[in-house]
């Protein structure tokens, strides 16, 4: 092969390679800012000055957030959406911490075996498993109030809090925990003093997952939730089934809002290299 031909070989591989990281990078933008366009249109509606919810639109206004203060059973969506979420978020972290730690003790064939049956509930669909608890909470009279719809809502959040914390736990030295028994510490001091503080971003990034599963679950929440307990998805939907209301564009964006503070908070305090790589 003569230098020129060589050459041109090189070149056009160079040109080749050069198109598809452009194409990478025009197709990378288009899927962003496909998933980014619902938020756009759901923001810009919101502060629409008419009635009408319409994209663009026609004049800007704060007259729905001002609206939204002042409606009752938005204010309650929102309280039982953000309390669930929080309770979800303790309740979920804190099982699947247990069963990572559990499962640690178990040989490889065991611990896949419970594995498995742990990320089970993730395989169910919603609609059976609101069914199935409405049925089963009416039985002791206690469907429609928040604690059940935590318990459902962690149904779905503990197997995800579980995969991650034993993701979490396969890169901890556990000779370090080892090492302060040996030196007389307890079980829950060792943790609390030696395991917790090097397995925080794992943790917290648990805790952040449960809590936005918690906030957005709709299905299950339909069934068990009542008048007085509805989550801001349900009044969503029950306020869409008769009109297109400028409220249900206000609760939207204040929690895409709340769920990029969540992140900004954690990514700040735990460190966002450290937060990707252990969840």
């Amino acid at each position: 092969m003569s230098h020129g031909d060589r050459f041109g070989g090189d070149r056009s591989l160079g040109l080749g390679r050069r198109a598809g990281t452009w194409a990478f990078r025009v197709g990378y933008a288009a899927v962003f800012a496909f998933l980014l366009a619902p938020i756009v249109v759901v923001v810009a509606t919101s502060v629409n000055a008419t009635s009408l919810v319409t994209f663009p639109p026609t004049a800007l206004s704060l007259r729905w957030y001002a609206a939204l203060v002042t409606d009752e059973a938005w204010v309650r969506a929102i309280r039982n959406s953000l309390l669930t979420a929080t309770a979800t978020s303790v309740f979920a972290t804190t099982l699947g911490l247990l069963a990572a730690l559990g499962v640690d003790r178990l040989d490889d064939r065991l611990g896949t075996l419970v594995t498995g049956l742990a990320v089970l509930p993730l395989l169910v669909p919603g609609v059976v498993l609101g069914v199935t608890l409405l049925i089963f909470f009416s039985q002791f009279g206690l469907q429609q109030q928040l604690p059940t719809i935590v318990l459902a809502h962690s149904l779905w959040a503990t197997p995800l809090t579980y995969s991650i914390l034993r993701a979490t736990f396969a890169r901890f030295d556990w000779d370090v925990r080892d090492a302060a028994l040996d030196l007389g510490a307890s079980r829950p001091r060792a943790f609390r003093e030696v395991v917790a503080p090097n397995v925080r971003a794992g943790l917290v990034a648990a805790a952040v997952v449960a809590f936005v599963v918690s906030l957005q679950e709709f299905v299950m929440t339909l069934f068990l939730s009542g008048r007085d307990t509805q989550t801001v998805p349900v009044k969503a939907w029950n306020s869409l089934r008769n009109s297109l209301d400028p409220l249900v564009s206000v609760t939207a964006t204040l929690l895409v809002v709340a769920v990029l503070l969540v992140v900004v908070i954690v990514g700040v305090t735990a460190g966002v290299d450290r937060l990707a790589r252990d969840s």
